[in-house]
């Protein structure tokens, strides 16, 4: 094992607890047939045994963002959210000034990891990524860029392991009955 090798293990010999999972797609031009990357999304998610709870893609816009995700956390129907795109450099890139200042806690590691994944696929360019993670009401968000290779980094390399109550030493599963704890 290496610094680029991940710890950890599933174990095959227990059942998947399913998590209800939102996809959102965050862009000013794609729609339900050009949104490749929430399609990306979507397919992993129910090969991995979970269940696809939503799905809906809106444009760059701040209030859009913020209503969709808060929605879905009030819903008591998600449990986790995938974004994808907005996560870039550009002016009409805002998801993280959306998405951010929602957060009860933010989730720093996820950036960090997910750099490090993106950074054996794409080099440098992974600076480009304002990727970032976090709890809004009890409910795990995920914000990952909008390319097809990045939605794969992000899903295949480290949100399904920790979506998988079969990871340990430990995962984001176990710890969701405990999110709202006072």
């Amino acid at each position: 094992m290496n610094a680029f090798t991940p710890g950890g293990r599933i174990d095959e010999s227990q059942a998947i607890k399913p998590v209800r999972i939102a996809v959102l797609t965050i862009s000013d031009t794609r729609d339900e047939e050009s949104d490749t990357s929430g399609h990306v999304l979507a397919e992993r998610i129910v090969g991995a045994g979970h269940e696809l709870a939503d799905r809906a893609i809106v444009r760059d816009d701040v209030a859009q963002i913020r209503q969709q995700i808060k929605a879905w956390a009030a819903s008591g129907s998600v449990e986790a959210i995938i974004t994808t795109g907005g996560t870039g450099i550009t002016g009409r890139d805002v998801t993280p000034e959306a998405v951010e200042p929602l957060f009860d806690k933010k989730l720093d590691g996820f950036s960090v990891i997910f750099h490090l994944v993106s950074y054996q696929s794409v080099g440098l360019s992974t600076l480009q990524s304002r990727a970032t993670a976090g709890i809004v009401d009890g409910v795990f968000v995920f914000c990952l860029p909008g390319s097809n290779g990045a939605v794969r980094d992000g899903w295949d390399k480290v949100i399904s392991p920790q979506l998988d109550s079969r990871h340990g030493p430990c995962n984001m599963v176990e710890l969701m009955p405990r999110l709202l704890e006072k």
